[in-house]
């Protein structure tokens, strides 16, 4: 009965603790997004925090955990990932218990700033040993899990958080259910870490950290693949920015709209393009990503016609698969066994990207304003191009290497 199931379903065969990091990922991003999305709401509504300071305080999260990601993945290549794994997710589901009872805007400052620091050690890590316990023939497959896990997390968890009543005056409960979650998990990777540490037989580096980050950022192939992913990143973030705007100022339901395209897209999309792209190199995938991402940039300036959007919102999220799904799966094949994790935190530092795009069009929008549409994200298409030499001259280097192996 169990081999029927497993035929229909088709169910891919990774190691138990690959399920785990893939399922505590739906189950951590679920709680992650039961509150966090809403904290603004929160804080500015119910604590009475002006807007400046609560933009303040909400982009102290992205800058530690975007300066601290380096050292998270790091401390899992000398301390082991479990160990790792299990003190930030354990501090993380403190740090939502710590927003429930907070009164104090200093507090607030502080909470988000552990928030920062406590994902960008736990996200290298959990991909790092996922990396750790998949052959590389599986590689693929089980990032394309775990990016599924992500955005079904992401779909289900604002749901529930507005159904417990996230960005209200009884926020209280979900900023709680959130914690639980995120202990649950705590609880689970300690019960992977028992049984199968022995099974995995982790290595740890014997280098120092400032060893680590020589040898990483003197990897050619990697500072390549980081530099065109800070223009990936940038692309990326105008979904939830300058899109936001240019859109939702005066058309607030077509925005609405194209954000739900974009997660039944990921859904739909992801398996079959994995399946295709396992006939290229990861590079490869990457340079498409990069142009599909522009592509998509300036058809949302173009169009006004809400099929034409929903096109380029299609054309845009092919890219984001490509290129968020693949540049997983290519660290891990350019990064050392011993040196994983130091690869996947270092890679974080490409979403300084973020929030120098998300800034660079909104200089655009005061410059230009509402009317210049193809002007403005012909301009943005153009930075998500500038990803593509640096994608293509890394691909040179990597064959080079590999052929000397």
């Amino acid at each position: 009965m169990n081999m029927i199931l497993k035929k229909r379903l088709h169910l891919p065969r990774f190691h138990p603790v690959a399920w785990g990091v893939i399922i505590g990922t739906f189950l951590s991003r679920t709680g992650f997004f039961m509150t966090l999305p809403f904290l603004g709401i929160y804080l500015g509504k119910f604590k009475g925090i002006d807007p400046a300071t609560v933009g303040a305080i909400l982009a102290v999260s992205l800058l530690v955990g975007t300066m601290s990601s380096f050292i998270g993945g790091a401390l899992s290549d000398r301390m082991g990932r479990y160990p790792v794994m299990i003190s930030s997710m354990a501090a993380w589901s403190l740090v939502l218990i710590g927003f429930a009872f907070a009164a104090e805007t200093w507090a607030f400052f502080l909470l988000s700033a552990i928030n920062g620091l406590c994902r960008s050690v736990f996200e290298p890590t959990a991909r790092a040993l996922l990396a750790d316990v998949t052959p590389s023939e599986q590689r693929a497959d089980a990032f394309n899990a775990r990016y599924f896990a992500i955005n079904l997390g992401g779909a289900i968890g604002p749901l529930a958080g507005l159904k417990l009543g996230a960005g209200s005056s009884s926020s209280l409960l979900p900023f709680f259910a959130s914690a639980v979650i995120f202990f649950i998990y705590a609880m689970v990777l300690v019960f992977l870490m028992v049984t199968f540490k022995q099974q995995l037989h982790e290595k740890s580096a014997s280098i120092t950290m400032k060893q680590m980050a020589r040898i990483i950022f003197t990897d050619k192939i990697f500072l390549y693949f980081l530099l065109g992913n800070v223009f990936v990143a940038g692309a990326y973030s105008h979904l939830d920015t300058t899109l936001s705007q240019f859109i939702g100022h005066d058309r607030i339901e077509a925005y609405s709209f194209l954000f739900v395209i974009n997660t039944l897209s990921v859904l739909v999309l992801q398996y079959p393009l994995a399946k295709l792209m396992k006939r290229f190199s990861s590079l490869t995938a990457l340079k498409a990503g990069c142009l599909l991402f522009g592509l998509g940039l300036f058809g949302f300036g173009v169009f006004d016609n809400i099929l034409m959007l929903a096109l380029s919102m299609v054309v845009f999220t092919i890219g984001e698969i490509l290129c968020f799904v693949i540049g997983d799966v290519l660290i891990g094949e350019i990064a050392p066994e011993h040196l994983r994790g130091a690869y996947y935190g270092a890679s974080g530092l490409a979403f300084i990207g973020q929030s120098v795009s998300a800034w660079i069009g909104g200089i655009l929008l005061s410059i230009l304003g509402f009317g210049q549409g193809p002007v403005l994200f012909a301009i943005l298409m153009l930075l998500a191009f500038v990803a593509f030499p640096f994608f293509h001259r890394g691909q040179h280097l990597w064959e080079q290497r590999r052929l000397r192996e």
